[in-house]
């Protein structure tokens, strides 16, 4: 994978903290930014799965699927009308 070289502009005290777990995890600063930013961005795309996932499930029913379901509660209406028992 190529990698690109960047600059980026933060608040010092971000810096300090980024600069501490670097040395503890012993990794690069550039090591803990790009793993950051990757979790960041899996976490993102995963809320948006999950709104995605809410909004196909909330309940509602499109126009089609009414349309059918009334289709098929007035066929099982008449069949039980027509059980004899």
């Amino acid at each position: 994978m190529a990698q690109i070289k960047t600059a980026i502009s933060i608040d010092e005290t971000l810096f300090g903290q980024a600069e501490q777990v670097a040395q503890e995890l012993h990794m690069s600063r550039s090591a803990l930014y790009a793993r950051a930013l990757d979790e960041f961005l899996r976490k993102r795309a995963q809320g948006r799965l999950t709104e995605e996932l809410n909004a196909a499930y909330d309940g509602t029913i499109d126009p089609e699927d009414a349309l059918m379901l009334r289709g098929m509660r007035e066929r099982q209406r008449r069949m039980a009308d027509e059980d004899p028992w």
